[in-house]
């Protein structure tokens, strides 16, 4: 006799497949792998935020008198609430030669320096995160960009009677983007929210979140907190400036979650985890 099939069996294999046939228009984001996108996208995505920045530039300036009254503004609001620590910084820093030379050239270079190197590091080696992560820093430029051109804000440097020094102007470090030729090519009253801030605050959290090496993370989780000294030093932000930085990344980093459907960086536990293996 031939023995009769295990329907059973048959049934309890047969039964996860065709359950997973049902799950599987549940769970598209989970189930399809990610690849960086291609490189020409990337550069025209980035060429736009530069010709969205450049509108900007060109028409901030119109609203000097604006931008110097909101400045003025949260100086008074920030000396009632006793956070007004900026002055205090600046003259400190400035008493220190090369100190403040160095903080100066920080200022003007490794804002751009950084951000493009993690970019492209996030490119090459983590691409599996490149889009989420990029698309919460891209979130976040625009999202000041907006502030620049609805709620033009004056630097610190620019108050004058408050005793601010403009550490560009008094020690003539070149290549500033804050003096000279070259501040026809930057927003002089892009103070509200700090870039800076919003970008070196991403960078700071995609090497501490993302990094490999116990040393590249540590370094990534000081980045935003030299940054903040160095703004303040260089009299080019307000605290308010750089408070207003981490909530335009918090929101870039909300809107990217609702655009993507998963969380830019790995739960911390599964990041030890990774970090731990060989």
């Amino acid at each position: 006799m031939t023995a009769a099939p295990d329907t059973e069996a048959s049934q309890g294999t047969a039964a996860p497949t065709s359950r997973i046939r049902r799950l599987g228009p549940l769970l598209p984001v989970r189930l399809r792998p990610l690849h960086r996108p291609r490189l020409w996208a990337e550069l025209v995505c980035t060429s736009l935020l530069y010709w969205a920045y450049t509108l900007t530039r060109n028409a901030v300036p119109a609203h000097r008198a604006a931008a110097l009254h909101r400045a003025h503004a949260i100086w008074h609001a920030e000396r009632l609430l006793h956070v007004d620590i900026e002055l205090t910084v600046n003259h400190a820093a400035d008493r220190i030669g090369w100190l403040i030379v160095g903080m100066n050239y920080y200022y003007a270079t490794l804002h751009f320096i950084v951000t493009i190197g993690v970019l492209v590091w996030l490119y090459i080696r983590r691409p599996d995160r490149y889009r989420s992560v990029r698309t919460a820093l891209y979130t976040a430029t625009l999202l000041a960009l907006i502030g620049f051109a609805f709620c033009a804000t004056a630097p610190p440097r620019f108050l004058a009677g408050q005793g601010f020094i403009d550490t560009v102007v008094v020690h003539h470090t070149w290549g500033s983007w804050a003096s000279g030729d070259v501040a026809s090519l930057s927003n002089q009253y892009a103070a509200m929210p700090s870039v800076h801030i919003v970008w070196s605050t991403w960078s700071g959290l995609t090497l501490a979140f993302l990094a490999r090496r116990t040393w590249v993370r540590v370094l990534g989780a000081c980045y935003p907190v030299a940054t903040f000294t160095v703004i303040l030093a260089t009299a080019n932000h307000f605290v308010a400036d750089a408070a207003a930085g981490v909530v335009t990344l918090a929101a870039g980093f909300l809107i990217q979650r609702l655009l993507t459907g998963r969380p830019a960086y790995p739960a911390p536990w599964r990041n030890a985890l990774t970090a731990s293996q060989p």
